[in-house]
C-alpha cells in the first residue's frame, strides 16, 4: 500500500452494521508512500496508523470528498 499526502483512506466495516468511514492522509511516515500514516478523521482527530486489509486509498476529484475535509487549495 502506497499513499501520498492528500490521499482518502477508506475503511470498510468488518460487521453487518458497521458505517464505512475516512480518513485523510496529513503525513507519510514511512518509505516510497509506505504505512506508517498521520491521518485525520472528519471529527478533527488526528492518529498513526498501519492499515489493515479492510482499508484502500483513493485518490478523489475535490467534488467527490468526503463532507468535513478541506479542499487541496486548504492543505
Amino acid at each position: 500500500m502506497q499513499a501520498h499526502v492528500g490521499g482518502v483512506l477508506r475503511f470498510t466495516g468488518r460487521t453487518v452494521g458497521t458505517p464505512e468511514h475516512h480518513a485523510i492522509v496529513v503525513e507519510v511516515l514511512g518509505r516510497n508512500g509506505e504505512p506508517p500514516y498521520r491521518v485525520r478523521y472528519d471529527d478533527g482527530h488526528e492518529t498513526e496508523i498501519c492499515p489493515g486489509p479492510g482499508c484502500v486509498i483513493e485518490t478523489r476529484p475535490l467534488r467527490d470528498a468526503p463532507p468535513g475535509f478541506p479542499s487541496r487549495e486548504e492543505r
